[in-house]
């Protein structure tokens, strides 16, 4: 017999006994389909739609299962029980940082998003303190967002109406926040240094959005100057592109969804008026606007699978054995597109948030900033650009669309880590 043949043959031996003595050492890992020597179940994962092939995953094997994405195994936890027992109920446990070989890269384990243990704990909580010195949850914070709202109104306006991308401009206007928490300073749309930091920003979501298929450990290392700066790069990645991303499919749901417009502009000359800016305190009042930023959340499923976790520690969890390191995937879109929560969740429908009334309808459900201990950090921030952003623009814009709002395409585009709209162009008519 041929010489590599033998060697082959003997490595995937080798192989397989040790998958299967992980598989059968203390306790035993959820089930799961079978892996492939070295490749695991690549195979069969459909790299463009991976939330499918978990759902999928999921009737055969149940709400917890594993995978081995490589040699090692990564747990998968399916639906809102599962998430929130794990996340929620067992969230100390469950708030390590999984695998994520291309955000190390990024971040080199620093940071707020990527670290864990004691670091993660430290950045985090330095990062809310902070924030919060800064004027998060506060009137000063507001007072940036509404000035950068009115910024974007005047960017828009200068398009005179004529069909237009609206991604730059939606990207700037997040960037331009965090620039004014960070920086005491926002920055004109065409200043060269800020078109640089988008565009790094930019190539960053690029990597982030790369396939996360090796593992790479995390090394220990002290609170520095290098963390400070992956600390800063958290701040401007995570809170610049998740919002503009979720503006842009926003407006693009708004233009396939006019009867929805309509009564989001009712609602906003009732409450506002076209005599002041919008502002926080409006949104008690204003039930369907919040369901609709709500429902745009829920539909578009920005971060499917969320970023991996990890358990800090031997657990037993559901009658399974879950090793100390094991990656966690937690699948948000099994979560927001419940379909007992929501009906016809692959509808939009703001009536997902409203009661019989039509006052607005909270839900446990609702996780598009994940939940738990890792819960994102900016999430109050984000609201309050949200509803300041969609507002101002409706408050000073009918939208229309170049072509039949049926022809419209809304299906999201899945970019490894994101989920992403269509490119589509837009007319911003002043009111």
């Amino acid at each position: 017999m041929d010489p590599v043949v033998v060697l082959v043959i003997s490595l995937s031996c080798l192989l397989l006994l040790s998958l299967w003595r992980q598989r059968s050492g203390r306790g035993k890992l959820p089930p799961g389909p079978m892996p492939l020597p070295i490749l695991g179940n690549i195979l069969q994962i459909d790299a463009k739609n991976f939330p499918q092939t978990l759902t999928n995953l999921s009737k055969v094997y149940g709400p917890v299962f594993t995978l081995y994405l490589g040699m090692r195994p990564t747990v998968v936890l399916h639906g809102y029980e599962a998430v929130k027992e794990a996340l929620i109920d067992h969230g100390e446990v469950f708030s390590g940082r999984g695998s994520f070989p291309m955000g190390d890269r990024v971040s080199k384990g620093f940071g707020v998003i990527f670290s864990s243990g004691n670091r993660w704990r430290e950045m985090r909580r330095f990062s809310l303190m902070t924030l919060r010195n800064f004027g998060m949850g506060k009137r000063s914070i507001e007072d940036r967002v509404q000035e950068e709202a009115r910024c974007l109104v005047e960017e828009l306006r200068k398009t005179k109406s004529s069909p237009c991308d609206p991604t730059f401009l939606l990207e700037c206007a997040p960037c331009n926040v965090i620039c004014s928490i960070i920086f005491q300073n926002r920055f004109d749309y065409k200043d060269k240094c800020f078109l640089n930091l988008t565009q790094k920003l930019n190539e960053n979501v690029k990597i982030l959005s790369s396939l996360w298929l090796q593992e790479k450990g995390n090394p220990q290392t002290e609170f520095t100057l290098e963390a400070l700066v992956n600390v800063v790069n958290d701040l401007f990645g995570a809170g610049t592109e998740t919002t503009s991303s979720t503006l842009r499919y926003g407006l693009l749901l708004l233009l396939k969804h006019p009867e929805v417009t309509a009564k989001v502009h009712e609602e906003i000359d009732r409450v506002i008026g076209r005599h002041r800016s919008p502002c926080m305190q409006d949104k008690s009042s204003m039930p369907y606007t919040e369901a609709v930023l709500h429902e745009i959340q829920r539909y578009i499923d920005l971060v499917p699978n969320s970023v991996p976790h990890a358990v800090n520690c031997d657990i037993k969890f559901r009658n399974y054995f879950i090793p100390k390191g094991t990656t966690i995937i937690t699948s948000l879109t099994s979560v927001l597109h419940d379909s007992k929560e929501f009906p016809n969740p692959e509808k939009f429908d703001p009536g997902h948030f409203l009661d019989k009334s039509g006052k607005f309808k909270k839900s446990d459900y609702f996780m598009p900033f994940s939940t738990g201990k890792r819960i994102c950090a900016g999430e109050g921030l984000a609201r309050m650009e949200l509803f300041l952003f969609l507002t101002t623009i409706l408050q000073n814009f009918h939208l229309k669309s170049v072509i039949d709002t049926k022809d419209l395409d809304a299906t999201p585009i899945l970019n490894g880590f994101f989920s992403v709209s269509p490119t589509y162009k837009i007319c911003f008519i002043p009111v």
